[in-house]
């Protein structure tokens, strides 16, 4: 049996798999949340043993992981970044932020440092959400009935490199494209802000541009193309798409959903397939070359 898992997590469906993951295989573990980030219903029951701290909280975070003889743990879920003078950070954290000041620049430097710290200095074993969701690692190839036609993989090609060129600045990791055309690249606020923004604006122009596509059903235009950051910490924060994402997309008029194979997590495949499949999108797995 693997060793009791600690869960630190953030919003999403994420944390929520990884729990019943561990339910189902009899693995023990315990949940670190968050106030104001983590959703109530990933620790609603009584069979979840948790914890809800602060944000700024980090020493009482690692003395609940130690309490609970912890030795292994994964980071699941997104963080809303919080300004410094709302997040009221103990002394635990204002000692990493001090000793890791350049790396509050962007959440890929913060992720990698915090997971440096609780290694090395607090001793735990890091893990990715991999190791306990073996399938969630985006496949390359199609997934379900609808996929993209010629216009659509151009677009893909370039959001390619656009994500990727955002995610080098350590700022988002993804990116809209139409008809060969960049309208959206991530910022900090996160992708379903960056979708909100879209959808508002073809609210206010009223049209929807569409792909060619013959049986592709398409019914929108624009790709989402999510890739991982170039040298990214895989431990913590990779691209993640979910029923949610369809949802959002299909909002911003879009026609499909493009993801690095190897290097995004697909949380619930077959729920993420049906939801894509009824809503007429198309979603990708496309294999990358690493970039540093």
């Amino acid at each position: 049996m693997p060793p009791k898992l600690g869960i630190i997590a953030g919003n999403g469906e994420l944390p929520g798999r990884i729990i019943e993951a561990c339910k189902q295989t009899g693995r023990p573990f315990f949940v670190v949340a968050f106030k104001d980030q983590t959703l109530p219903e990933t620790v609603t029951g009584n069979d979840i043993p948790h914890a809800w701290v602060r944000l700024g909280a980090g020493g009482q975070a690692v003395k609940c992981l130690r309490d609970a003889g912890i030795k292994e743990l994964v980071l699941a879920g997104g963080i809303r970044r919080p300004k410094m003078s709302a997040l009221r950070p103990d002394a635990w954290m204002a000692r990493f932020f001090a000793t890791h000041a350049a790396a509050m620049i962007g959440d890929d430097g913060l992720l990698s440092a915090l997971v440096g710290v609780l290694e090395r200095d607090e001793g735990f074993r890091v893990v990715g959400a991999e190791s306990v969701l073996p399938d969630v690692l985006a496949a390359a190839g199609v997934y379900g009935v609808h996929a993209p036609d010629e216009r659509a993989l151009k677009d893909i090609e370039r959001g390619i490199k656009a994500a990727r060129e955002v995610g080098g600045k350590d700022v988002g990791q993804a990116a809209v494209v139409e008809q060969g055309r960049i309208i959206a690249v991530e910022g900090p606020e996160g992708t379903d802000a960056m979708l909100a923004w879209i959808a508002r604006r073809r609210r206010g122009k009223g049209a929807k541009r569409r792909y060619g596509g013959g049986d592709q059903h398409q019914s929108a235009g624009g790709v989402l193309v999510k890739v991982k950051k170039p040298g990214q910490e895989s431990r913590a924060d990779l691209p993640a798409i979910g029923v949610s994402t369809v949802e959002t997309v299909t909002e911003a008029g879009l026609a499909g959903i493009a993801i690095e194979a190897g290097g995004t997590l697909v949380i619930d495949r077959e729920a993420v397939i049906e939801a894509a499949d009824a809503a007429g999108l198309f979603v990708i797995g496309i294999p990358l070359a690493e970039e540093n």
